[in-house]
């Protein structure tokens, strides 16, 4: 394999994180989260960042880094946030020719199913009831689709286990 760098993209609660490390794991490769990267360079957890200084400073920040991780000479598998691609053209990023990039598509009904208590850990979604996280999800799929579809390989999650998941990353190399 000659993949420098996996890229793991998908919505929030798409497996990302998991699937990031089992996938690490099997191809002997470092595991990176780039919200954990974040968190360890500002010394505050996401969720602060984004209630002390907004989404607009987290988001300049998360590109700084995906950038910095993707000019890297590094070989690793990094999970990316959700809206990692979406903002400050990170999506280009994506079709590196070094960039191995996969999206890890989970439908709506998963994902809620998946974040429904997890809300007060996502500041996107702490303030919402089953059905408003249902409609936010269903909305932020749409328009964050275009940026998703980026990606070189699309990874259907539902009903998958993550090891299935990985074996079938595997295969497309």
């Amino acid at each position: 394999m000659n993949v420098k760098k996996i890229v793991l993209v998908g919505y929030m609660g798409s497996g990302k994180t998991k699937i990031g490390q089992l996938l690490a794991e099997k191809l002997n490769l470092s595991f990176l989260d780039l919200d954990f990267l974040i968190e360890n360079e500002l010394k505050k957890s996401v969720k602060d960042i984004f209630s002390e200084k907004g989404e607009v400073f987290f988001r300049k920040k998360e590109h700084e880094i995906f950038k910095k991780m993707i000019q890297s000479d590094s070989s690793y598998v990094l999970s990316t946030g959700g809206g990692t691609p979406c903002y400050a053209d990170n999506h280009v990023f994506l079709q590196n020719e070094d960039v191995f990039s996969v999206y890890l598509k989970a439908s709506i009904p998963v994902l809620v199913s998946r974040l429904k208590n997890e809300t007060a850990n996502r500041p996107l979604l702490h303030n919402l009831n089953e059905e408003e996280t249902e409609e936010y999800i269903a909305k932020h799929l749409f328009d964050r689709s275009y940026y998703y579809n980026q990606c070189k390989y699309i990874v259907l999650v539902d009903d998958k286990s993550p090891e299935e998941i990985v074996e079938e990353i595997t295969r497309l190399f």
